[in-house]
């Protein structure tokens, strides 16, 4: 068995971080160079904005999918930039959850969206290494989503490399957001005024929770951010944290206890939107990208 290879929580935050430089921009390349230089060989992603109804989860299956359109990003960004769809991976994935006793299906005709391919582009500028989107449930629960990177966690250790990512966002509710130096100046990064003091503290929830826990009790830290006070503060909705969950489940197992975890980067975004970049686990031959 090999060594299990990193899992990574990404903050994706709005569109216009495809198009901005940023200190995470930075962060998912330097990510994208390492996993290229450890021989990565697929890559499989739970996002933000794909949700199957009922009690299903979906593995996108498109051979050919498009991309949704991205708003505030000039076209030239990532209209030419080539999608691979892992479709091999995509079989496996739903063996997996089917016998972790998940009802999984293959969806074929899913179109990629923002959430995912905006990562990939930033980590991966040059080509897209074979990729596999999963749905989330759109009942939101986040025992369901552990137990989904559960059951995806075994790839961690297989001799061709695979890359587990969720991508949603530490502190992510557009309700709180203050979109006015966006919408007049393309401005996402312009800072008026300080991020309110409930989303810094929960801001702050979360890094404790991914640093300072390993093993099953980083799943338990994360599932219980969802019980505290400011939560729905900082998560009008739940979709942006399912990811987080996810991740939980695929680096908390029992042999993950003890593993580091880094924060790589973060930014604020309009005002009150927090993209933290998490890392948990490392690359354990030591290359480094440079």
């Amino acid at each position: 068995m090999a060594p299990p290879t990193p899992v990574h929580f990404f903050s994706h935050g709005s569109t216009m971080m495809l198009g901005e430089e940023s200190a995470s921009a930075t962060y998912w390349k330097q990510c994208g160079d390492e996993a290229l230089k450890n021989g990565v060989k697929h890559v499989v992603m739970m996002g933000a904005h794909w949700a199957t109804l009922g009690d299903e989860i979906e593995v996108a299956a498109n051979p050919n999918p498009g991309k949704s359109p991205v708003a505030y990003v000039h076209p030239s960004k990532y209209l030419d930039y080539k999608l691979n769809p892992d479709l091999p991976m995509a079989d496996r994935c739903v063996d997996l959850l089917r016998a972790a006793g998940l009802k999984a299906k293959k969806n074929t005709t899913f179109d990629w969206i923002h959430d995912t391919y905006l990562i990939l582009i930033r980590m991966f500028p040059d080509g897209c290494p074979p990729t596999t989107i999963l749905s989330m449930n759109a009942r939101y629960d986040p025992h369901y989503h552990v137990k989904v990177g559960d059951a995806l966690s075994s790839l961690r250790n297989e001799s061709e490399k695979v890359l587990l990512i969720g991508t949603g966002g530490a502190v992510h509710n557009l309700y709180r957001n203050q979109w006015s130096q966006m919408l007049l100046y393309r401005d996402n990064f312009a800072m008026e005024n300080p991020p309110e003091a409930v989303l810094m503290d929960f801001r702050q929830e979360f890094e404790d929770a991914i640093t300072k826990n390993s093993g099953p009790s980083l799943r338990r830290a994360i599932t219980m951010l969802m019980k505290m006070p400011n939560y729905r503060d900082a998560h009008a909705t739940d979709d942006h944290f399912m990811a987080a969950c996810f991740v939980a489940g695929a680096a908390g197992r029992k042999e993950d206890e003890g593993s580091k975890a880094v924060l790589g980067a973060e930014d604020w975004e309009l005002q009150n939107m927090c993209n933290s970049q998490f890392t948990i686990g490392s690359w354990d031959n030591g290359i480094a990208a440079m």
